[in-house]
């Protein structure tokens, strides 16, 4: 099977079996690496409005809390390296939407555990090649420090609950940009 082959395999079989949509109660949860990691909390009340605060554990004491509104709920968090530089980042997914069907990711990526810089996924629909299609529905999960996303695609004239479109799944990577970090699609594939 050729490499490109077997990596889409492994992507739709890792997504089959997961579905973060499901937890919107109260977040209240340490992540750690070794000694270092994160304690996030949000209490996920308002489906529009809620706060977060991500608090280093572990760090330089010159580290601070940050404290933060997002528009949506927190589903999941999760602590891995995804710049590749040895030190724990955090990741949170967050959904949004009527019914919660839009999803997104606020990263904090660890600067040498002395303080930690936040940036969020990029918005599919500012993406001309990605938005084509594009309705919600998310999915995500972390691999070997690489972000995967997966969505269906909606036709013209699909049903908001049945798209007939296939699927798309995007992989991206964590790269510095200036003092901070973003995250770049790596790859993206469409199936039937």
């Amino acid at each position: 099977m050729k490499p490109s082959l077997l990596f889409l395999f492994l992507i739709i079989s890792f997504f089959a079996f997961t579905n973060i949509n499901a937890q919107v109660g109260k977040i209240d949860s340490t992540l750690k690496l070794g000694k270092a990691g994160y304690k996030v909390t949000c209490n996920n009340k308002n489906k529009d409005q809620n706060e977060v605060r991500v608090k280093p554990i572990g760090f330089d004491n010159a580290a601070r809390e940050m404290n933060f509104y997002i528009k949506g709920r927190i589903t999941k968090a999760e602590i891995d390296d995804l710049n590749n530089d040895g030190f724990p980042d955090l990741i949170i997914y967050v959904f949004s939407g009527a019914n919660g069907e839009y999803g997104t990711a606020f990263a904090f990526a660890s600067q040498e555990n002395k303080s930690f810089a936040p940036f969020v996924l990029p918005d599919v629909m500012l993406d001309g090649k990605l938005k084509d299609g594009y309705q919600g529905h998310d999915e995500f999960i972390l691999l070997e420090g690489k972000l995967m996303r997966e969505f269906p695609l909606f036709k013209s004239g699909d049903d908001k609950d049945k798209p007939t479109g296939g699927k798309r799944f995007v992989q991206y990577s964590v790269l510095r940009s200036g003092n901070g970090f973003e995250f770049k699609v790596a790859r993206t594939y469409d199936t039937k």
